[in-house]
């Protein structure tokens, strides 16, 4: 089952006089459960698509559905309702406020999020959740106090506090070095495979991409042939994996 449809999206900036389409009819979908790579160079289109994909934007033209509602023609305040509640974010500048301890910069989403939980129930996920990114001994140290891929985990577990259906990395490992880039993806893979969370990791960086079980080519606006491709089939334990439909990738 899809998460993502996106159909023919087109996106116009008017600048002064001149139009300038960044977006040029792009087309793609990305299954539950998959952890996908959306990869291209700088001025290819990738954070306009990324932001359409986050609800921080809306396309121009064309089609967006998200886990089955059409978000293409939504107003501003019904797309941050579904950003705030399907929708996790991870940066590469982490975006951590300076003087609040890691437990506090993973409840920030729940200020803005109707999820029905008390406020002893959230600092209990929230716990969990820095549990899980191996900071539990962390959770009252500020940013100042953490290393850059501490903190990148912290931005993890906040990217899931409100149970989110997709997390969207963009470029999550640009302010890391090589073995801390590596620990961080790790987590990313964990997420997909052992809580089946959907992962777009948005990059320029063939290594980072490299973690994804797929890999969508962006050039000049455009996908490249093959990403609206349904992911190779799950093989059975012991058998070889399958190529992937748009790289040739094994998984």
């Amino acid at each position: 089952m899809n998460l993502i449809t996106v159909e023919n999206i087109v996106k116009t900036y008017h600048l002064g006089s001149s139009d300038v389409q960044v977006l040029k009819g792009v087309s793609m979908a990305i299954q539950t459960g998959e952890m996908v790579a959306l990869m291209g160079a700088s001025g290819s289109g990738k954070t306009t698509l990324m932001n359409i994909l986050g609800c921080l934007d809306r396309p121009t033209s064309g089609r967006y559905i998200l886990d089955g509602e059409e978000i293409s023609r939504m107003s501003a305040n019904q797309r941050a309702s579904v950003r705030n509640t399907k929708i996790g974010f991870v940066f590469q500048n982490f975006n951590l406020l300076a003087r609040t301890t890691a437990l506090d910069n993973v409840l920030l989403p729940t200020t803005y999020a109707e999820n029905g939980l008390t406020t002893k129930a959230l600092h209990e996920r929230a716990k969990a959740l820095l549990d899980r990114v191996g900071l539990g001994d962390r959770m009252h140290h500020e940013p100042s106090q953490l290393s850059g891929g501490q903190q990148q985990r912290v931005a993890i577990a906040r990217s899931l506090v409100n149970n989110p259906r997709l997390v969207l990395a963009d470029e999550p490992t640009g302010n890391l070095d090589s073995h801390t880039s590596e620990d961080v993806l790790q987590s990313f893979e964990k997420l997909n495979r052992e809580e089946g969370i959907t992962i777009l990791l948005v990059t320029h960086d063939p290594t980072v991409a490299s973690h994804a079980q797929r890999i969508i080519h962006i050039r000049d606006g455009l996908i490249e042939a093959g990403a609206f491709a349904a992911p190779p089939a799950t093989t059975a334990v012991g058998a070889a994996p399958a190529p992937d439909a748009t790289t040739g990738k094994k998984r």
